[in-house]
């Protein structure tokens, strides 16, 4: 049995101690991020790190509460305040050669998900 975490239980570490640096460094320099709220993908590292940045400051009470691994992936279910509203959600992370690949997010319900682009677009632009 070795020591070092897999690719998905070291993003987890670093989303769940608030390391958005330690986590876009489990990724490749081309990583793909797949938002809940754009339609376009985002691309390489330096968006996924300011993206990554934002949301350990827009979610409150953030707590991943189940994961499932398979062949394609592995999927963190987590829940989450922004504002007021309860946020529900997870991760989806892909992985060739132990290097993770892609992140996908999504969330519900609809009206934590439109609090959540409010609070990431001001944060994005500004």
């Amino acid at each position: 049995m070795t020591s070092d975490p897999s690719p998905a239980a070291a993003f987890r570490q670093a989303v769940e101690t608030g390391d958005a640096d330690a986590a876009v460094a489990l990724f490749r320099d081309d990583v793909v991020f797949n938002s809940p709220i754009v339609h376009k993908p985002y691309e390489g590292r330096d968006a996924l790190r300011a993206i990554l940045g934002a949301v350990v400051r827009v979610f409150t009470d953030f707590r991943y509460e189940a994961e499932f691994d398979g062949t394609d992936g592995h999927v963190l279910a987590f829940r989450a305040r922004v504002g007021d509203r309860e946020l529900e959600g997870v991760d989806i992370l892909r992985s060739e050669d132990g290097e993770l690949t892609e992140l996908t997010v999504m969330v519900r319900p609809y009206s934590a998900a439109t609090e959540l682009r409010a609070r990431m677009a001001a944060l994005l632009e500004g």
